[in-house]
């Protein structure tokens, strides 16, 4: 997959690419982009700065909790691929806001693009739907993104920037540390019964990855696009689907009122929220052919 600085009307020179969060996802997408990009990747971890030189970005030291060391981000980029999640406690994104107000220091950038949440939806009882769906947040997990995609919005209305949210659901592949179900299958936890369980939603990081790319060029201004693959399965089938192909134990079935004894107030809130997600948008207008279509096809790829 190549990026034409051409394509986003950036003229002849490399574009300048900053990446934010440049965590598995952000490693992805500096391997797709293939150094045709000058990248800056803001890091708050020097031991990882020799990992970002070889995968073709130029790390900079910085943190979103603290204002101050984000000065020089001020003016550089042409455009913003923000992966950072929000602080862990509050309603509010202050993330989000710490970068916004450093981007805004100087000429700001031409494009945002943002990897949000479906989260944002709530519950939403099985519900199939689009982009266009109000979002109805249940969580300060949740929140804090919704505040981050309005921050997003009134920066790019203010400053013109170009902003792209993505909502991602479940992100999981075989090499994403933390992000493979035979992990969870490894501990023996159990799902919910059929008759209780929720619709969940899933991408591989790579389709993620690729989305995010496309973004960067293809991404129409102030627009927001689901980022999920074609499956419509309920949370237990998942975890059999899984378990079958990994050769483990499908796990146990509960019924709600079990679960609230055997797991977590994060698990609970997880299989408290069922929805189904168009992804017609990701297919239309980023013009991505999803390489994993099912999880089917991706868990042990």
């Amino acid at each position: 997959m190549t990026l034409c600085p051409s394509s986003i009307g950036l003229g002849p020179q490399r574009p300048r690419l900053l990446i934010v969060g440049c965590g598995d996802v952000g490693m992805r997408v500096l391997r797709l982009l293939q150094r045709r990009w000058r990248v800056m990747a803001l890091s708050s971890s020097p031991e990882r700065f020799e990992l970002l030189r070889r995968a073709g970005a130029t790390p900079m030291l910085g943190n979103l909790d603290q204002p101050a060391s984000l000065t020089r981000l001020a003016g550089w980029a042409d455009v913003v691929l923000h992966l950072a999640p929000p602080q862990a406690i509050g309603p509010q994104d202050l993330r989000t806001r710490h970068l916004l107000q450093a981007l805004a220091r100087r000429p700001a950038p031409r494009r945002i693009v943002y990897a949000s949440t479906t989260g944002v939806y709530g519950d939403c009882a099985g519900a199939r739907f689009d982009e266009t769906r109000t979002t109805a947040p249940a969580t300060d997990r949740a929140r804090r993104r919704v505040d981050a995609e309005a921050q997003l919005r009134r920066f790019g209305r203010v400053f013109g920037t170009a902003v792209t949210l993505l909502r991602v659901p479940g992100i999981y592949a075989s090499d994403r540390a933390g992000g493979h179900p035979r992990e969870r299958l490894a501990t023996a936890k159990p799902v919910l019964r059929r008759e209780d369980d929720v619709y969940t939603n899933h991408i591989h990081a790579d389709d993620l990855a690729r989305a995010c790319v496309l973004a960067l060029v293809r991404g129409l201004p102030q627009r927001v696009l689901h980022v999920c693959d074609d499956s419509e399965l309920l949370m237990g089938d998942y975890f059999d689907l899984a378990a079958d192909m990994c050769a483990l134990p499908r796990p146990a079935r509960v019924s709600r009122n079990e679960a609230q004894t055997l797991m977590s107030a994060m698990q609970l809130s997880f299989m408290s929220e069922s929805r189904r997600l168009d992804n017609q948008r990701l297919k239309s207008e980023l013009r991505l052919r999803l390489r994993y279509p099912q999880p089917a096809d991706g868990l042990l790829a």
